[in-house]
């Protein structure tokens, strides 16, 4: 049996074990609503605004363990910066599948990733009926919170009570269980609306041929502009791009085989496969067809698997699109236990700038950094737009696969890298840059990052100086608890306490 000491040593060679990240991914069942007292170093005064988490926070139902973080039920963490304090207050989203588990006690329903019902493929055959978990994303738009799945309608919060009041159909415009993407741009100014702000957001309905609709939505949050396109094959997309006048999307090359979940042996995700020979499609949709723009572009490049994009932006006759890329997408296997993931086994994401060329169909790409990274973010008003910094999660080492356990700032212009990291048993989620009020420079801000702290099973909130790193943390923000690996979140300047 190894020593503490020689465990320790270990530690520091791999940057992590897999029992401290593996605490990340516990349940938290109790809702809270406190003023966080026990802060290292200072929240800045002019920090004032609330921000919004969303992730799976349950992670088993009454002891019966799901079979991927992806199928817990949405958990809405809010975090609210008010003259130099900060309240956090955290409610789970009262879907009818959450509240039915509750009252039952036991695993109701199919999950997208694997998750099955008791009893066995008998108990799952042809049960088609998925639980809208609304775990991936949380926004806040048009006076209205929602919390977004990307596989069916959102649900609507309270802001100050997290109270969910009920689905959103966006005037009717959504109709009943119609999808809404979970990982909408937000365009900082809108030509069509006369340099207005609008939400840019899809969905995906996938078949042989897939339709994609986009949706524009207005600062009142009406949609304003709504357009379906069909592309041929299957498509598994999560995240897309925009410009001043696109929508990009990274067709990922997979393969989808209905039979095992229609028989009830696996879950509809794990029915996907990778089909590493063949090229990934980028499909160009312009955002303003009925102005004449109405020809879709196709281009093929061979990329792995892309989850996650950070920015895109025109030059001349190319459109440059920032992206994470896998070499190939982790399937999810029956009788797994995600918690006992190989990271060394797995391929890491790593960013690479790709090249579409519009007038001559061509696409090149060049690798930006090599090291395991997830999560970007960049200042809100260059979303579309040229950009010189970003912000992602990231290993601690350079080399390797590993879980997330820093942040790391890109300077594109000079090539300078600055890293913080919460290693050896701190665990990161996805940044949030949050601009400075007034100011001009691109990096002058904070970033904000929920970190999981296995030494003390708490998470914290991590302000970091979003123009200097090397600095360290600005302020920790020990909450009383964990809040389990999120997703997805966003920043508001608006208040809510």
């Amino acid at each position: 049996m190894q020593s503490y000491e020689d465990q320790q040593l270990k530690t520091l060679e791999k940057s992590y074990t897999r029992k401290d990240w593996q605490g990340g991914y516990k349940s938290l069942t109790q809702e809270f609503d406190y003023w966080i007292d026990d802060v290292e170093g200072e929240i800045p005064p002019e920090l004032q605004g609330t921000l919004f988490r969303n992730g799976p926070g349950l992670l088993d139902i009454q002891g019966q363990s799901i079979h991927h973080p992806f199928d817990g039920d949405g958990m809405i963490s809010r975090i609210s910066f008010v003259n130099s304090r900060a309240h956090y207050r955290n409610s789970f989203v009262k879907t009818a599948g959450y509240l039915s588990e509750k009252n039952a006690g036991k695993i109701l329903h199919r999950g997208v990733f694997g998750t099955q019902k008791p009893g066995g493929w008998l108990a799952n055959i042809f049960d088609f009926k998925l639980k809208n978990i609304a775990n991936t994303n949380v926004i806040y738009w048009g006076n209205k919170l929602l919390a977004l799945w990307e596989a069916a309608e959102p649900h609507r919060l309270d802001p100050k009570t997290l109270e969910t009041l009920g689905k959103e159909y966006f005037n009717n415009v959504l109709s009943a269980g119609e999808a809404f993407g979970a990982h909408p741009r937000f365009d900082p100014n809108c030509e069509q609306d006369n340099g207005a702000p609008c939400l840019v957001n899809f969905s995906v309905k996938p078949g042989l041929s897939t339709k994609i609709t986009i949706f524009e939505l207005n600062l009142a949050g009406e949609v304003v502009r709504k357009h379906a396109h069909n592309v041929p094959g299957f498509c598994f997309i999560h995240d897309f791009v925009i410009t001043p006048n696109y929508c990009i999307f990274f067709q990922n090359p997979v393969s989808f085989n209905p039979i095992p979940f229609v028989l009830g042996l696996r879950g509809a995700g794990e029915c996907i496969q990778v089909q590493p020979n063949q090229p990934t499609r980028i499909i160009v949709i312009p955002r303003f067809p009925q102005s004449g723009q109405k020809e879709i572009k196709t281009l093929e490049v061979r990329s792995g698997f892309i989850f996650h994009h950070v920015n895109a932006f025109g030059v001349g006759n190319e459109i440059l699109v920032d992206s994470i890329c896998y070499d190939s997408l982790p399937e999810v296997e029956p009788e797994s236990d995600f918690r006992q993931v190989d990271f060394e086994a797995i391929a890491p994401g790593q960013l690479w700038r790709f090249y579409l060329n519009l007038k001559d169909g061509t696409v090149q790409k060049k690798l930006i950094e090599s090291r395991c990274c997830e999560f970007p973010t960049i200042h809100p008003r260059n979303v579309g737009r040229s950009y010189r910094y970003l912000y992602m999660s990231a290993a601690h080492t350079e080399s390797g696969n590993a879980p997330l356990q820093a942040l790391l700032k890109i300077d594109l212009e000079s090539g300078e890298k600055q890293i913080w990291s919460a290693a050896p048993r701190g665990f990161t989620g996805e940044p949030i840059f949050v601009p400075r009020p007034g100011s001009e420079k691109e990096d002058d801000g904070w970033v904000l990052a929920l970190v999981y702290d296995a030494a003390h099973h708490r998470s914290d909130v991590v302000i970091l100086d979003a123009s200097d790193f090397t600095k360290g943390a600005i302020a920790r923000l020990h909450l009383q608890h964990h809040v389990p690996y999120g997703l997805h979140g966003n920043f508001t300047p608006q208040i809510f306490v």
